[in-house]
């Protein structure tokens, strides 16, 4: 029978697709140093953010048949080396794209209310200082009307658009590759309607947008630093729900304290899983621990998608 190691754990829809298909799965962590000993006793390993499948993973494993990974992004697998040596490797990048692109929606409301502040004010001080805090949190702004540059409009940055047109919002949209503008948004009753967002370069995005939100493949030097930072609006705002490294965090704090920008919101950081304590204490960034894929919904979905995957690959 084909073993599979769910390192990093599969949905329970998809443990039982895969039982139901005579396949053994084993859904208890094995750490990363005791990898290279113990995928010996596999066929398979599923992985999502934490474990790593590294050339010295797959040399130590000719047994290994695939790697899957639970989610978009595989930075964490040396993908053609492994299909160099026959091994399948497989994603599930659709599963978990609206549950990211609501969890921007998320910050997005939060930051333009002063939520990441006031959440933790309020316990301490909303029974003396009300008034004070009421007043300090008085000058909130609304998101209908105002501009969305999206960097990277794949999956991701396409379910963001949807969010943003139904709330009102105008998107700048800017990919590395040719893209089609045109969305279709389900309403509700299921009436579909098409519309096309407007493009933009990424140096366009940066000196007109609002509010900024990245979803690009992981590169060697940040997208924002310095530079952008004073190229963008007074007052604007960026999200990064995609991967750290992706904003320099320096040039971040520099630009919140100096009020160039009014926030931040960041789900990932350059040093997880022990992000730096002036990012996690700062009153302007709304944060979250990597959880951008981590609703039910999304974790069913990529379960499922997961085993029919396996399934599918052994069955060639």
């Amino acid at each position: 029978m084909i073993k599979i190691l769910a390192n990093d754990g599969i949905d329970p829809a998809g443990k039982q697709l895969l039982e139901e298909n005579g396949f053994i799965i084993d859904t208890n962590n094995i750490p990363q140093d005791e990898l290279l000993t113990k995928l010996q006793n596999y066929d398979g390993i599923t992985v999502r953010s934490a474990t790593k499948v590294r050339k010295a993973l797959i040399d130590a494993c000719p047994n290994l048949k695939l790697i899957g990974r639970g989610g978009v992004g595989v930075d964490n697998i040396d993908v053609e080396y492994a299909k160099e040596k026959g091994i399948g490797v497989y994603n599930t990048p659709a599963s978990s794209s609206l549950s990211v692109a609501e969890l921007v929606f998320a910050h997005l409301f939060t930051g333009v209310r002063f939520l990441q502040d006031s959440n933790r004010k309020m316990p301490v001080e909303g029974n003396t200082k009300f008034n004070d805090l009421k007043k300090a949190y008085a000058k909130g702004i609304e998101l209908r009307g105002k501009t969305i540059g999206i960097l990277g409009f794949g999956r991701i940055g396409r379910e963001v658009a949807k969010i943003a047109i139904g709330v009102g919002m105008d998107v700048l949209a800017y990919d590395l590759f040719p893209f089609n503008p045109e969305l279709e948004i389900v309403l509700g009753g299921g009436t579909a309607v098409k519309v096309t967002v407007k493009t933009a370069t990424q140096e366009e995005i940066i000196k007109q947008a609002d509010f900024i939100t990245i979803h690009t493949p992981f590169v060697d030097k940040p997208i924002i630093g310095s530079t952008e930072f004073e190229q963008m609006k007074k007052g604007a705002g960026v999200v990064n729900c995609s991967r750290g490294g992706l904003i320099d965090e320096d040039a971040l704090i520099t630009a919140l304290d100096s009020g160039k920008i009014a926030f931040a919101a960041l789900d990932v950081f350059d040093n997880e899983p022990t992000p730096r304590v002036d990012i996690l204490n700062h009153p302007k960034i709304s944060l979250t621990p990597h959880i951008g894929a981590s609703t039910n919904e999304a974790q069913e979905r990529i379960g499922l998608e997961l085993a029919n995957l396996i399934i599918d690959h052994f069955k060639k």
